[in-house]
């Protein structure tokens, strides 16, 4: 309805939701009323999140042309824009600061590599003139936007942290993991890929005591990679899919072919190995095993994401690049010399010190 108050938010992907959600469910917890149109411009964040009940409405963003943009604008009328991260679509944008619409980034990150800060950047840096207001992830952030004359700039930190803390607060418990566990030193691999995995199957297969148990959550979990890595491990292994009906206690290795229960389960850890870090792309989500305060385990590609440097330097992360490497640490893990528990208080210290990005943004929204 034309009379409804409506806030859009945009996110590229599902990272990038992750960081906006806690600002969607504080605002509808501030103002119940209020609309929440929430875009998407990947199919991986739009088809895991379609049905959010936080939002009034999740759909694609159309494709930044005038027509396009006009038409969404006209529809949705919203009194505010959020976008999260690093989307800067030229077309929306000035429609936006043209409608005279209130429009902020949140979460963001800016590299002195982006073409903002090159001398070429003339025509983007008109893009950012139409932000209310930045509130970004770091001082490198607000240095880089003052370089180019930009004061309306809040180091307000990553939003994700309030996310991943707030897990913690909810009902973690599973009992299929609880009977699994039957209170055993154990590892939680979480988005796991084929490199990790080879790593990791060294030491389940030729290493790993009757004492260590082992939940793997591979990041590919179609039918014939499930199969392909159940049949490379030597140890007796059950699959989630299967596992109604057996004594899950019996098994060493549990292998979650399903998705939406890893952040539950990173709560059973006593170690946690995060993939990713053999990727193109990167290492994944080290943030969620961190709120549970657990130390970290990841591969070599990790330097893009700030949070992973960070636990990297407060040695509450550790970085592998081979199978002997990762054998001495999950030895020191189980020895009760206090490393294991040193490590993980680190960790949830640092999420703890670094939350708090969220009410930042809702008291400048007020």
């Amino acid at each position: 309805m034309k009379t409804d108050k409506v806030i859009w938010i945009h996110c590229a992907s599902l990272g990038e939701f992750e960081q906006g959600r806690p600002i969607i469910e504080k605002l509808k917890q501030l103002y119940p009323s209020i609309k929440i149109v929430l875009t998407f411009f990947s199919p991986s964040g739009y088809e895991v999140r379609k049905n959010y009940d936080g939002a009034d409405v999740v759909c694609y963003l159309p494709l930044d042309m005038e027509k396009n943009v006009k038409n969404f604008l006209d529809i949705v009328n919203p009194e505010l824009a959020i976008f999260v991260k690093y989307e800067f679509w030229p077309n929306y944008l000035k429609e936006l600061q043209k409608r005279k619409i209130k429009t902020i980034l949140v979460s963001g990150i800016f590299r002195k590599n982006q073409s903002f800060f090159k001398w070429y950047g003339g025509w983007m840096i008109k893009s950012l003139q139409t932000f209310s207001h930045f509130f970004v992830q770091d001082q490198n952030s607000e240095v880089l936007l003052k370089s180019i004359n930009f004061t309306n700039v809040t180091v307000s930190g990553d939003t994700r942290f309030d996310r991943v803390f707030e897990i913690t607060k909810q009902n973690n418990q599973l009992d299929f993991i609880a009977e699994f566990k039957n209170n055993t030193h154990t590892l939680v691999a979480g988005s796991t890929w084929k490199e990790d995995e080879d790593l990791l199957l060294d030491y389940i297969n030729n290493k790993a005591s009757a004492e260590e148990k082992f939940i793997i959550a591979p990041h590919n979990i179609t039918h014939q990679d499930i199969a392909d890595l159940k049949s490379e491990i030597s140890k007796k292994t059950v699959l989630f899919s299967e596992k109604e009906d057996k004594n899950l206690q019996e098994f060493q290795v549990f292998i979650i072919d399903t998705v939406g229960v890893l952040t539950k389960i990173y709560s059973y850890a006593d170690v946690a190995y995060v993939g990713g870090g053999y990727t193109k792309s990167g290492v994944h989500n080290v943030l969620e095993p961190a709120t549970f305060g657990v130390p970290i385990i990841i591969g070599p590609n990790y330097y893009k994401f700030n949070e992973a440097v960070e636990l990297v330097k407060n040695e509450a992360c550790f970085v592998v690049d081979n199978s002997q490497k990762l054998s001495v640490l999950l030895d020191e893990f189980l020895l009760p010399n206090g490393k294991k528990i040193e490590a993980g208080k680190k960790a949830l210290d640092f999420v703890v010190k670094n939350t708090g990005a969220t009410n930042k943004i809702l008291n400048y929204l007020k």
